[in-house]
């Protein structure tokens, strides 16, 4: 099992809507998953500097470093991805744009383009009321206790095996 580091931001808008990919298995075209943005820590890189870089290659918004707060959530995830198991360690931070925020795919990688659907912008009863799998499973409460702001308190979800829901 391979495992790694990744950086996940919980990025809300002036109406309290949170940014997700939605995302598909590549052996199973017809599951879908809702999945906040982020992703691998590059060799190097602190897991700040990574939130900001995915959050721009995946979405074309441009964070500073300052705008992340927390972690606000930390959690492990065994999942199956590209036909490989993985063991993903993550933190989950927070951060707010503005109501002029554009999204754009451009840089997208081929690998990325070939499982991601799309990359939307979800209220709280939006995210609940889907019918594809959230990852994490608690990110409708999270996403409503951060509306109102963070207050300093770490989330910690523990080992959560997607593999069922993935794989």
């Amino acid at each position: 099992m391979r495992t790694r580091r990744a950086a996940r931001v919980v990025l809300l808008d002036p109406d309290g809507r949170v940014l997700l990919v939605r995302g598909h298995d590549a052996d199973d075209p017809g599951r879908h998953w809702w999945f906040t943005v982020g992703g691998g820590i590059d060799p190097g890189e602190s897991v700040r500097e990574a939130a900001v870089r995915e959050v721009l290659e995946e979405t074309g918004l441009q964070l500073e470093v300052d705008d992340l707060v927390g972690p606000v959530v930390t959690r492990s995830a065994i999942f199956d991805f590209a036909r490989e198991s993985c063991l993903q360690h993550e933190e989950l931070f927070l951060a707010h744009v503005s109501g002029d925020a554009t999204l754009s795919r451009a840089r997208w990688t081929a690998l990325e383009a070939s499982f991601l659907d799309a990359v939307e912008w979800l209220s709280v009863d939006e995210l609940r009321a889907v019918t594809d799998e959230v990852f994490p499973a608690e990110l409708p409460e999270i996403v409503e206790s951060l509306r109102a702001g963070w207050d300093g308190t770490v989330r910690h979800l523990g080992v959560q095996d997607e593999q069922a829901s993935v794989g």
